[in-house]
C-alpha cells in the first residue's frame, strides 16, 4: 500500500512539472512577438483599423495619440439631448416674469390655508401685547356656600 501511494505521488508531481513547462513555453513564444507594423497617426482616419494600436507591445503614448485621433471625429462629437447634464442649471433667470406671477396665483390657491395660518401668526403677537397693556378688570369673589350646620 505504501508503493501505491509512492507511485501516486511521482505521477502527481511528473503532471505539476509537465504542466509547468508547458506554460512557460507559450510564454517564450508570446514574448518572441514583435509588436506590430503600426502606420502614422496623421494617416489614421475615422474608417482606419485601431486594432493594431491596442497590442500589448505598443506603447501606451502611441495607444492613447492613437484613441485622441479616433475620437476626434466629428461623429464622436454628436450631444445627445436625452442627457439631463447638458443644461446651465447656474442660470438663474430660466422661469420668465409671467410664469412666476401664475406660479404664485397656483400656489395662493392651492396652499389657501397654509397663507391665512400665517396671516393668524402674525396677527397673534399683536393681540397678547394690547391684551398685556390694559388694565385688569378685579375678580369677582365667589359666594360662599352655606351648608345648613353654621347657626
Amino acid at each position: 500500500m505504501a508503493q501505491d501511494r509512492d507511485d501516486f505521488l511521482r505521477r502527481w508531481s511528473r503532471r505539476k512539472q509537465d504542466a509547468a513547462a508547458q506554460a512557460k513555453a507559450p510564454a517564450k513564444a508570446a514574448a518572441a512577438d514583435p509588436a506590430p507594423k503600426l502606420p502614422s497617426l496623421d494617416s489614421l482616419t475615422f474608417e482606419s483599423d485601431f486594432k493594431d494600436f491596442m497590442h500589448a507591445k505598443v506603447e501606451e503614448s502611441v495607444k492613447r495619440a492613437a484613441l485622441k485621433k479616433l475620437f476626434a471625429d466629428p461623429r464622436f462629437n454628436v450631444i445627445d439631448y436625452m442627457d439631463v447634464y447638458i443644461d446651465d442649471y447656474t442660470n438663474l433667470e430660466t422661469i420668465p416674469p409671467d410664469m412666476l406671477a401664475r406660479l404664485d396665483h397656483a400656489k395662493g390657491t392651492l396652499f389657501k390655508r397654509d397663507d391665512e395660518t400665517k396671516d393668524e401668526a402674525r396677527q397673534a403677537p399683536a393681540e397678547p401685547e394690547t391684551l398685556a397693556q390694559a388694565p385688569e378688570a378685579p375678580q369677582e369673589e365667589e359666594p360662599k356656600k352655606d351648608d345648613g350646620a353654621a347657626g
